[in-house]
Formats: structure tokens, C-alpha cells, sequence
């Protein structure tokens, strides 16, 4: 497929196209002790805004740390599990740090059958990414309640810098790495995002603005 895409029932088949040095995003917020995670960002095309692959050694893959997507619609800050995905956490913060969302618009929201609003792609074609792809992060008992914040893909081990917002239980398969918690004022955010439908035009961009103006870390 030319685009990350998550697969629902058969009735349903929907993509999900995802301080100090700017790019050392692996000791924000850690202890030392907790930075021991490796990971690999290979090259995966270009990218859609010039930006630089995260540190792979000496990860923080314990405890956890924020970020605050700050939305036109209001703040959506999310706890993110350092534990549960270290390396795309780690990617998160260092596009984060480098600028890379910001003034990017969140391109797809999905109202049916699952539920869910997707950023992270500067082009907001839904097949843009950061020029690497990193390994999945995922088990099996993975679930996709309200409030999850997960990576999109196009297939297995491809993550780049898309991911989505779920706003309401979904059901998907394990094959989506978890990452994140959004907070309840979040959560309410996308919800009133959500609540405005999606353009019948193109039947799946946003009817309201989901544009994101930046990202505090910490």
C-alpha cells in the first residue's frame, strides 16, 4: 500500500497514513539509570520537512515524560510511556524538538467503526513521513480505548512520524504501536473535533481545523 492504513471490519477499510541539542531527545526528563534502550531509524525515503533522525543509543526506555500538542481547538497533552515503546517515543520528541509538526494540519478523522484523528504528516496527504522507519513496538493484549495515542503504519516495522488520536474505543488489531496517553481536557478537544464530522468531500479530512501550532515537550 502507498499509505499507512488501519483495516476494520469488512464494512470498513480506512488509512492511518506516522532547550538543549534540538535532536537529543533521549535523555529528556530521564535518570541515567533509564536510558538504555537501542533503536534503528533507517532511511525510508525523503523527508517532508528537512529534519534529523533521533539519537539509537542510549534510549530512555523507563518512567515517563509529556507533550503538549498544542492544537487551534485548545491543548491535548499526552503522557508518554517511555517503558511500553522507548523508541517511538524517542522519535516523537526529537521531531517534536526539531519543529517538525508544527503548523501541520491533522489530515484524517475516521467516525465510523473506529474512531480516531491522525497527524503527523507535514504534507497532509496522508503519506508523508520523516525520512525513517522504525520497528514496531506492539503485544498482543494491546487495546485502542479512548484516549490512546498510537503510531499509524503502512505495514509491519514501518513507523515514521504519522500517528493517531483515539477518541472513542476501537477495535483494531494489535499492529499499531501504543505510545501515549491523551489527558481528559485532551481527550475533550478531539472529541468537539470529532463532533463536527468529516468532509464529505474528500469523506476524510476534519469538517472543523485540527491544526497543530506546536508541541511543548516536558
Amino acid at each position: 500500500m502507498n499509505q499507512p492504513a488501519v483495516l476494520v471490519a469488512a464494512l470498513l477499510t480506512l488509512t492511518l497514513s506516522a532547550c538543549s541539542d534540538a535532536n537529543d531527545s533521549s535523555g529528556i526528563g530521564a535518570e541515567p539509570a533509564s536510558r538504555a534502550a537501542s533503536c534503528e531509524y533507517p532511511e525510508d525515503g525523503q523527508p517532508v520537512k528537512p529534519v534529523d533522525p533521533p539519537p539509537s543509543t542510549d534510549v530512555a526506555n523507563k518512567g515517563t515524560t509529556t507533550a503538549t500538542l498544542q492544537l487551534t481547538a485548545g491543548d491535548i497533552e499526552i503522557t508518554l510511556d517511555r517503558e511500553k515503546a522507548p523508541c517511538a517515543v524517542n522519535s516523537f520528541l526529537s521531531l517534536a524538538q526539531q519543529g517538525y509538526f508544527d503548523g501541520t494540519d491533522c489530515h484524517r478523522l475516521t467516525d465510523y467503526g473506529i474512531f480516531i484523528l491522525q497527524c503527523g504528516d507535514p504534507s497532509a496527504t496522508g503519506r508523508g513521513g520523516p525520512g525513517y522507519v522504525f520497528a514496531d513496538e506492539v503485544s498482543d493484549d494491546l487495546e485502542y480505548t479512548s484516549g490512546t495515542v498510537a503510531m499509524a503504519n503502512r505495514g509491519p516495522d514501518t513507523n515514521g512520524s504519522q500517528f493517531f488520536l483515539v477518541w472513542d474505543d476501537s477495535q483494531l488489531d494489535p499492529a499499531y504501536t501504543v505510545f501515549g496517553q491523551m489527558d481528559e481536557a485532551g481527550l475533550d478537544v478531539v472529541r468537539g473535533i470529532a463532533a463536527q464530522g468529516v468532509d464529505a468531500g474528500d469523506g476524510t479530512s476534519p469538517i472543523a481545523e485540527a491544526r497543530i501550532e506546536g508541541v511543548t515537550v516536558g
